[in-house]
């Protein structure tokens, strides 16, 4: 199935709104707020258990984090078939290696573009990782609770976003 002609997004507001109520239904209902980054951290201890148990449980990160599929694991499971279902639902599904705007600015060649995409991930695993947290856990989580480092944190992602997006496109459109 590709998008059609007719085919149009959801509107950012209500999907802002839907999003929104999701994350306090779930604190409400479940006591939990939303993140994401330490399920990358625990399936790669569960990967790395497969071949190295030992090394794994003398981890002092995973003392305390035990590497296994939870909530916040099946979150992020959720979130594909989510974004996958409203893709289909909108009408906007196509399928598509790489943005054209990505494409265009690193070229046709298949390893520029993975090794952008790859250092460009380390970093945000990296960054979510010092901040013992990422986007979703100390932007939607941290201003829901009307945290101060939470608007601090989300205005700091936009910025540097935009910076990033600036340095990567230029001027752009």
């Amino acid at each position: 199935m590709f998008a059609s002609e007719r085919s149009k997004p959801w509107n950012p507001y209500i999907a802002g709104a839907l999003a929104g109520l999701l994350l306090v239904l779930s604190v409400w209902v479940a006591g939990k707020y939303f993140g994401a980054s330490t399920t990358f951290v625990r399936a790669a201890g569960m990967m790395e258990q497969t071949v190295a148990a030992e090394r794994v449980a003398s981890m002092p990160y995973f003392m305390k984090e035990t590497p296994k599929i939870d909530w916040q694991w099946m979150f992020v499971v959720g979130i594909a078939l989510g974004s996958c279902a409203a893709s289909f639902l909108s009408g906007t599904f196509r399928l598509q290696a790489v943005p054209d705007r990505f494409a265009a600015r690193f070229g046709p060649g298949l390893g520029k573009r993975f090794g952008v995409a790859f250092l460009g991930g380390a970093v945000a695993m990296f960054g979510a990782r010092l901040a013992d947290g990422c986007p979703s856990g100390h932007g939607l989580s941290g201003t829901l609770q009307l945290a101060a480092s939470g608007y601090v944190a989300l205005i700091c992602f936009f910025v540097g976003g935009a910076v990033v997006a600036r340095l990567l496109y230029g001027k752009g459109r």
